[in-house]
């Protein structure tokens, strides 16, 4: 059974940073491209960033987030991150991340998500 598993969100103050982790079970995961997405309040899934595999996965970022987030993978360890930084009230969200490389929807397999709310 695939499991994926987020954590790291929280309350963060805009201008700061968080990473987010992500655990990957029930498939080879170093076999499958992997990807973020996040919902905002009253919004639709968005799009954040996918990663390949190998020695050079070269992720892509949405151009909301390009230069602010950064992606990255530990085969060894089956997870998958994402670095949050210089965040905004914008990137208050609930994040996703989602088996295989998509950048456009749908996404169904995703795990429950975890919150970032960002507030001073």
């Amino acid at each position: 059974e695939v499991q994926l598993v987020e954590s790291g969100g929280g309350v963060v103050e805009p201008g700061r940073s968080l990473r987010l982790s992500c655990a990957a079970s029930g498939f080879d995961f170093s076999r499958y491209g992997m990807t973020w997405v996040r919902q905002g309040p009253g919004q639709g899934l968005e799009w954040v960033s996918s990663i390949g595999i190998g020695d050079n996965p070269y992720p892509l970022y949405a151009p909301s987030v390009k230069g602010r987030f950064t992606t990255a993978r530990d085969d060894a360890k089956n997870m998958f991150y994402l670095q949050l930084n210089a965040v905004t009230t914008e990137d208050t969200a609930t994040y996703y991340c989602s088996r295989d490389f998509r950048m456009a929807g749908p996404w169904p397999i995703r795990g429950q998500g975890t919150q970032v709310t960002v507030s001073s």
